[in-house]
């Protein structure tokens, strides 16, 4: 009975050890890694955050594609003199094996205003380095938003 007892000692200790800290983040945390980096124009973190082919797609309200290169996006944001704030809630996350896709509704602003609204669709693969996004999809949309976020603080 001692030795059980030892062992669910020495197992639940194993599981406290196994603290968020050194856990591996999940897509989700990526993705709100990648929305803080933008938002605080923290470029090198943003170009870590990708796989080195990563594109971004984006369809207006009229139906116009438009595509970037990730490292053409980081280089934008490390250049522009605007503040950033994009937010997202109601993430559905699906995982298989090594792939992932984070879907959510979002909304962006730029200095403190309401730009537009939508839908983002952003892929990862899980690399030796962990989670890295390889493409993000989103709707460009410019009225019908309704945030259930309100107002962004400022």
């Amino acid at each position: 009975m001692r030795a059980v007892c030892l062992l669910f000692l020495a197992a639940g200790s194993t599981l406290l050890a196994q603290t968020p800290a050194t856990a591996d983040p999940g897509p989700q945390t990526i993705v709100q890694q990648l929305f803080d980096a933008i938002a605080g124009q923290k470029v090198d973190t943003v170009r870590s955050l990708f796989t080195p082919n990563a594109v971004l797609l984006s369809v207006k309200d009229d139906g116009t594609p438009s595509s970037m290169r990730y490292q053409d996006f980081a280089a934008l944001l490390a250049t522009s003199k605007n503040v950033w704030l994009e937010r997202i809630w109601n993430p559905t996350v699906l995982i298989h094996g090594p792939i992932a896709v984070v879907w959510a509704e979002y909304d962006f602003h730029l200095n403190g205003a309401f730009s537009h609204c939508g839908v983002d669709s952003i892929s990862l693969l899980k690399t030796s380095a962990g989670w890295k996004i390889s493409s993000i999809s989103d709707t460009r949309e410019t009225s019908g938003c309704a945030s259930p976020l309100g107002p962004p603080h400022q």
